[in-house]
């Protein structure tokens, strides 16, 4: 009996380690949050005016970019999916890296090959344990995006785009990650973002009469100067969605976490209070039985 209520007091002693732990985690997670919330409005501005730009040449000139114009076959497509460098996140890379599989079969399904460009440790990771192929990695600043790692990213996507589908390049592109739409919620998304798709309307901000529009030194030279920058803007601003989401997805897990740790020293506590009770209650019935023979 004595050695099963040691046993109990290891275990909650465990129990309190674990949740010393996980509560630690989730406060850091709790104090990253904002911050990173913070980088994902700062980027709205200038994401939503180089996307009115883009979309003002596209709608109000004739043009026929590159990057705006479908294949009239696509042979290739690149999918680019954000997961995060490290783990304790519950679900966070389980159901971006699902997303990107169903993805996969979608565009397989269309007669696509499909290349692969990840972000992220856990991405890595699971492509080399299944032994699958990927043309570019990322990893180290997922938590913590930079502007340069979004723009290395950008780069890689724009030349497999340029290339033709004889030399290994790729006829779209699309980007998989996780949303924070609030504390409790984090959402993939899959978004194309090559060839672009702009909708009509958007570069008019205010209201009144539409504004008339002259490009020097034509419409192609002003998007082969503002595409760049709009790719750019896009996938950094998934990074650091994504490292938003993360940081939500490790606060909710590790309290959870903790949560549990709570129940697991409640339920042990008890045991070990009856474990205790009984080895009592036999203690008392050997000192009363040996009391009984001796009198007889």
């Amino acid at each position: 009996m004595g050695a099963q209520l040691r046993v109990y007091r290891q275990k909650i002693r465990s129990a309190q380690t674990t949740k010393k732990i996980t509560r630690a985690m989730e406060l850091i997670a709790a104090s990253r949050i904002q911050k990173a919330k913070a980088r994902v409005e700062a980027s709205t501005p200038y994401a939503t005016a180089i996307t009115r730009a883009v979309s003002a040449v596209a709608t109000h000139s004739n043009t026929d970019h590159p990057l705006l114009t479908e294949a009239e076959t696509v042979e290739r497509a690149a999918v680019v999916i954000f997961t995060s460098d490290r783990g304790l996140a519950g679900a966070f890379n389980s159901q971006v890296l699902r997303e990107a599989e169903e993805l996969t079969e979608l565009l397989r399904e269309e007669g696509k090959d499909v290349v692969y460009y990840l972000i992220g440790r856990k991405a890595q990771g699971y492509f080399s344990f299944r032994r699958r192929a990927s043309e570019r990695v990322w990893t180290g600043d997922t938590e913590n995006p930079t502007f340069e790692t979004g723009s290395e990213v950008a780069e890689a996507l724009l030349e497999v785009f340029s290339r033709p589908a004889a030399e290994g390049g790729a006829q779209e592109i699309h980007l998989v990650y996780n949303r924070l739409i609030s504390m409790v919620s984090q959402v993939p998304q899959v978004h194309r973002l090559l060839p672009l798709q702009i909708v009509e309307g958007v570069a008019e901000a205010s209201d009144g009469p539409a504004p008339l529009y002259e490009f020097e030194p034509d419409a192609d030279a002003v998007l082969d100067r503002l595409l760049p920058a709009y790719i750019e803007s896009r996938v950094f601003n998934a990074m650091l969605e994504s490292a938003a989401a993360k940081h939500a997805a490790t606060q909710k897990a590790m309290k959870s976490a903790s949560d549990n740790a709570d129940t697991l020293i409640r339920d042990y506590t008890r045991l070990a209070n009856n474990a205790r009770q009984a080895e009592i209650t036999q203690q008392i019935s050997e000192i009363v039985g040996g009391a009984d023979a001796l009198s007889g």
